[in-house]
């Protein structure tokens, strides 16, 4: 695979002038494709795969040029795995191989969650379906706290950042402070106080890392993000002027740009702002249908953060004018996933030509990590904030000035979903199962406990 010769011998390729391998554009294509189809485990698992099949298998890249990567890609909002493949097929075919690399690791699951969608809102009167829906919805709490686990490794190297994660989930759960508002504290915070407190921050010195392509300089990133920001807001800016400012489509659209520049940490981060604003402020959707739809997303390939997608189809449909249901939904979903991933190509292709200045930053380095830290408190408040929505019935807050606090009826507490809880949290986090596993299991379980009970 490594000595395949170039489609245009008559010039270097990207891959050859960044000292890689020159692999056939056709070649990558069908392999970015494959990648697509069956990046199945959340960004983990999709991570895991592109090395083994990138790094390992055809050596495409070496270990330090995709560790120096991911680690870039780890600084920007959005998802970085599939920010990762962009990146990685931009240093071997320009611009072309970081389109389609990223496209194709977003198409195959848009698809296949956009005809779940459709399955969910047509089929969930029927008593197999429903019961299908309600064991993966029973999954959820312990694949959030599987993700939990996973981040906090990495996010703890010190009481500090532990202090970090105590007090986001804090101001979270208890003061119902805006989650953008803590995201940009943490990473402020890990800014401004690097250079005063390096021993508190354990970041003393630029990590070091490879040469990165830096072709191209500060005009080919104006030029990228003036093309890419365009790409981004035209059919958002389409949808204000032929359907209105306040239309659903334009809401939709607004709300996940926002979102996309403000998404540090992953999907499991980015729910939580979605439990604020989505659930509890717009209405757009429930607590468990947002559940629903994280369950949905794990049984997809492609970025968890697909779980976006459901909620755009959701309060399309239930505001579909001047449009029938199914066809404002289906405008919704893939508005949603324009908004959510758009935004991914401008951040790589405009920053590309200076990675190497950007990791070796310091106090970037401080920013991350805090937030880092600030992601595991957030997750935290997720599951606890599904935990109340999910078992109870009937809960609520109950309020002292500017405190809140959770309240349940524990009358109302439904002991089949706390039991099949139980029995997912057990396979992910003691028995090690694979996350699709234990959805497509736990999906046959709920599915047997409604037929029973």
């Amino acid at each position: 695979m490594t000595n395949e010769v170039s489609e245009d011998a008559g010039r270097p390729s990207r891959a050859a002038l960044n000292g890689m391998p020159d692999v056939p554009f056709g070649v990558a294509a069908r392999v970015w494709t494959l990648i697509g189809f069956t990046s199945f485990g959340g960004a983990a698992g999709q991570i895991a795969m592109m090395h083994a099949m990138l790094v390992d298998e055809r050596k495409w890249i070496d270990e330090p040029r995709f560790l120096h990567a991911l680690n870039y890609c780890t600084l920007l909002p959005g998802p970085e795995a599939q920010q990762l493949a962009t990146y990685i097929g931009w240093l071997m075919h320009g611009a072309r191989g970081g389109l389609f690399a990223g496209l194709m690791f977003v198409i195959p699951g848009a698809m296949v969650m956009l005809a779940l969608s459709f399955l969910y809102i047509y089929g969930n009167h029927i008593p197999l379906i429903a019961g299908l829906f309600f064991g993966i919805k029973t999954a959820v709490i312990a694949i959030v706290a599987h993700a939990i686990a996973r981040i906090a490794k990495r996010a703890f190297k010190g009481r500090f950042y532990i202090g970090i994660a105590i007090a986001a989930f804090a101001l979270l759960m208890f003061a119902d402070a805006p989650f953008p508002a803590v995201v940009l504290g943490a990473a402020l915070l890990g800014y401004a106080g690097q250079p005063e407190w390096p021993k508190l921050f354990g970041i003393h010195a630029a990590p070091a890392g490879v040469q990165a392509a830096a072709e191209g300089g500060w005009s080919q990133s104006l030029a990228s993000v003036a093309v890419w920001a365009a790409v981004w807001w035209a059919p958002v800016g389409a949808a204000a002027l032929l359907l209105g400012p306040t239309h659903i489509l334009t809401e939709l659209g607004v709300f996940f740009s926002k979102l996309a520049m403000l998404s540090f940490g992953g999907a499991y981060a980015l729910l939580a702002w979605l439990a604020q604003d989505a659930v509890a402020v717009k209405g757009w959707l429930t607590a468990a249908e947002m559940a629903d739809g994280l369950g949905l997303a794990e049984t997809t390939p492609g970025p968890t953060i697909l779980v976006t997608q459901h909620v755009g189809f959701l309060a399309a449909w239930r505001a579909p004018a001047p449009f029938t249901p199914p066809v404002a939904a289906a405008l919704g979903a893939m508005l949603t996933v324009w908004a959510t991933f758009a935004p991914s190509f401008l951040w790589i292709f405009a920053g590309a030509p200076h990675v190497e200045k950007l990791r070796a930053n310091t106090r970037l380095a401080a920013a991350l990590q805090c937030i880092t830290a600030c992601v595991v408190g957030v997750m935290s408040y997720l599951a606890a904030w599904f935990a109340l929505n999910l078992l109870f019935a009937k809960s609520g807050w109950m309020n002292f000035g500017w405190l809140r606090f959770p309240l349940a009826d524990f009358s109302t507490l439904d002991w089949t979903a706390l039991g099949l809880s139980a029995l997912a949290f057990v396979l992910v986090m003691r028995l090690h199962w694979g996350l699709v596993k234990v959805v497509i299991v736990m999906a046959a379980l709920g599915a047997l406990a409604k037929a029973v009970i």
